[in-house]
């Protein structure tokens, strides 16, 4: 059998590697980005076809849909009034604050808990037991303990992440490759060079899927606490705008909410991308 018709991708340089001027390479390349443009044409279609469409029906019953062109006035109204900025750096404080809370505390606690069994089985009822507890229910008891200031928004937005974060972080050590923990034994390893080379890494992926469930559920946490606790920040905003039926304005915040959430979860994306770049080669 002759293998003179095959045709191979030639090896260029030590080691093997592919040419970056390969033509097949170069057409891949070009594959890629004709993708890539169809993907952002369909998704500005799409948006397009929604603004058309809510722009038509709003003009006709502006006082409960509203429309985008009397939104946009509105947004504008209320950035150079400044009312959409101060509400936003309310409201983004008590975001960030009980996210961080909550990643750091979910993370240790979730990194506890896989790794340690006896812990697992002492606590792992009470997390099921309030994850499973519909969160913002208990907001009224937050208010009892914290107030309605400022930390009780804390606490609630933390309150609504550290579960997500923690039963994240705890699969990721259970899935660990047994195998690696038995290397790591046989060379003696210490339990934090264990943590650090090989547990940490391996969950590195599932943290940041928790990191990613637990950004929406801070934006719902900073929303319910600024309805419950006091009229402030862009929940605030919702709630003044919303009671007076001014449409347009209230669909400010809302979509500034929509915006942050979207912003935010292409970050804890581009982090991911950075920790654990294996996670993104193997898509």
């Amino acid at each position: 059998m002759t293998t003179d018709h095959v045709v191979k991708p030639a090896d260029s340089g030590a080691g093997g590697a592919v040419a970056a001027d390969e033509p097949w390479v170069r057409a891949l390349r070009r594959a890629e980005r004709r993708r890539t443009a169809l993907v952002w044409a369909l998704r500005l279609a799409v948006a397009a076809v929604i603004l058309v469409a809510w722009q038509v029906i709003g003009k006709r019953d502006p006082l409960f849909t509203s429309y985008p062109t009397a939104v946009v006035q509105a947004a504008w109204d209320e950035v150079t009034s400044g009312t959409l900025g101060g509400a936003m750096a309310k409201s983004f404080e008590i975001l960030v604050l009980g996210l961080l809370a909550g990643v750091v505390i979910g993370i240790v606690a979730g990194l506890i808990i896989g790794r340690y069994s006896l812990v697992a089985s002492s606590v792992e009822w009470i997390v099921s037991a309030l994850n499973a507890t519909p969160l913002l229910a208990i907001i009224p008891l937050l208010i009892v303990w914290f107030g309605l200031g400022f930390q009780s928004k804390v606490v609630t937005v933390f309150v609504m992440t550290v579960f997500s974060m923690l039963l994240n972080t705890a699969a990721g050590v259970h899935e660990v490759d047994t195998n690696v923990l038995d290397v790591s034994r046989a060379f003696v390893a210490s339990e934090s060079q264990v943590f650090r080379k090989i547990i940490l890494p391996s969950a590195v992926p599932f943290i940041m899927t928790g990191l990613r469930i637990s950004i929406g559920r801070a934006l719902i946490g900073t929303v319910a606490a600024e309805f419950f606790t006091g009229v402030s920040g862009l929940g605030g905003l919702i709630q003044k705008y919303g009671a007076s039926y001014q449409t347009d304005y209230m669909l400010v915040p809302v979509l500034t909410l929509m915006l942050l959430g979207v912003l935010l979860t292409g970050l804890a994306r581009w982090l991911e991308n950075v920790v654990a770049p294996w996670r993104d080669r193997r898509r």
